[in-house]
């Protein structure tokens, strides 16, 4: 197994980024989490700060000043200097994400490697605007990320084998499961999950069921832990609308977005993050 890495830099400390650095603060390492501005910023450290009192609480980490001391909160890409690994978490759109990778890359070193958290977006296309694609990769963490066992590592065309071997170590490091997979649309996790809340939704559209029924067919039958419809608020619906209208311009017609998700983005029913979906929060 690949040693962790000493200091992991985080891009964009949402939901998702502060798990991340969590993730990895919990086993030792040390984070830097670089957010647009200084407001976003210590608003990314106050739910960090949460995160760590959690643990604290479960047993999982042992002092929380300590994970503290090892953590930096900056709005300066000029601080991922000295990381060994930087994981982007930015909002799905390609070219922000290539744009903030090309400026991490400008100030770590030639070794240090970059991930991108994408969960449906081409690696490939991302890698192709870096100076140094075989350092890239693809760690597709799930949320919320401390609750979560898998982290997809999804594998460009220029990826260096010594890099995967790495990932594959990290991800075992901070006590997740690791599921190596080619740069194709969705990747694994994404194609089958949108594929599967998409028809959920039509069967909502349809009058098959409630949102709830669907669920707990999928929960009690097939013994999914959250069901495709509560999995859709938790995640954002504007997120699967814009990850469905990419697998469907990539993969066909059996991902169109149906007219009930629009709809509930039209009107700003965004899931939980707004207090309503297909369920209210």
């Amino acid at each position: 197994m690949s040693a962790l890495p000493t200091r992991v830099g985080v891009l964009g400390g949402g939901r998702m980024g502060v798990g991340i650095a969590h993730a990895f603060l919990v086993k030792g390492a040390g984070a830097v989490v670089v957010e647009r501005d200084p407001a976003a910023a210590a608003t990314a450290g106050e739910r960090l700060e949460r995160n760590l009192l959690a643990s604290v609480e479960r047993g999982v980490l042992d002092n929380f000043d300590v994970a503290l001391e090892r953590t930096t909160l900056s709005s300066s890409i000029e601080d991922l200097a000295g990381c060994d690994l930087v994981v982007e978490a930015v909002p799905e759109d390609l070219d922000l994400k290539a744009e903030m990778l090309a400026a991490a890359e400008g100030v770590i070193d030639a070794g240090a490697a970059l991930a991108t958290n994408t969960s449906s977006l081409s690696i490939d296309a991302i890698a192709s605007r870096l100076s140094r694609p075989q350092r890239f990769i693809g760690l597709h963490f799930f949320n919320p990320v401390p609750a979560s066992s898998l982290v997809e590592i999804v594998v460009g065309e220029g990826t260096e084998d010594s890099l995967v071997a790495d990932a594959r170590g990290w991800v075992e490091g901070i006590g997740k499961t690791p599921i190596v997979v080619a740069d194709a649309p969705g990747f694994a996790s994404s194609r089958l999950g949108v594929f599967l809340a998409l028809e959920a939704m039509r069967m909502v559209e349809e009058g098959v069921a409630s949102a709830e029924d669907i669920d707990a067919a999928m929960e009690l039958g097939y013994k999914h832990p959250s069901g495709p419809l509560r999995t859709t608020d938790i995640v954002g619906l504007d997120v699967r609308l814009h990850i469905a209208e990419y697998l469907a311009s990539q993969l066909g017609e059996r991902f169109a977005p149906p007219q009930i998700l629009r709809d509930k983005v039209a009107a700003g029913d965004l899931g939980r993050k707004t207090g309503k979906g297909f369920y209210d929060w």
